[in-house]
């Protein structure tokens, strides 16, 4: 099988389920910011050092990023059509997400300003990755007030975006790398 199918050419892509649409519809756009978020995670896990704790969270989260990408793929059937059978939805990861973020959040300085993105080369991938998913989410959202999504979808990200920022910080944290803080310039 070869990797290039020639059937992308014109500008549309196939559904998951059945039916071609523009490669710019909101639906594969929505699919679309999932994938580059599941790359931008999988970057950042090669900045993580080997022994990290967010090592295999990240890799479970790549895997759940899969899931969400075939249900926003997927169209609800029209016609004669069948919904085709999808992986569950990681529903109860939001949950988990919110232990992870308390359990690094009672190991980390109180927050007192805005932080610029950086730090190490991790923290800075995990910050890079957070606004990916933020970004991510708006696509879903906007493509919800076309067509609707599973609201825990737009639950999951959202959660996701605060895990990858509370992530960045305890990375840094771990490295020794101080956090910038931001303070508005004077005008001149």
């Amino acid at each position: 099988m070869k990797i290039y199918t020639r059937t992308g050419d014109s500008g549309e892509t196939a559904l998951f389920g059945g039916g071609r649409v523009s490669k710019a519809n909101a639906r594969v756009e929505a699919y679309g910011s999932v994938d580059e978020l599941n790359a931008v995670i999988g970057w950042s896990l090669t900045q993580l050092p080997s022994g990290s704790e967010w090592r295999p969270r990240l890799a479970t989260i790549q895997a759940d990023l899969f899931a969400i990408g075939a249900h926003l793929a997927t169209p609800e059937p029209r016609g004669n059509r069948r919904k085709p059978q999808l992986p569950d939805l990681p529903v109860a990861r939001v949950d988990e997400f919110e232990g992870w973020i308390d359990a690094a959040d009672a190991e980390l300085p109180t927050l007192r300003a805005f932080i610029l993105p950086g730090g190490t080369a991790a923290g800075a991938a995990l910050h890079l990755a957070r606004t990916v998913c933020r970004r991510t989410e708006r696509d879903v959202i906007r493509l919800n007030a076309e067509e609707g999504v599973d609201p825990r979808i737009v639950k999951y990200l959202n959660r996701l975006s605060d895990l990858l920022f509370t992530a960045a910080r305890a990375v840094n944290h771990a490295a020794g790398a101080p956090e910038t803080e931001w303070h508005p310039q004077p005008q001149p």
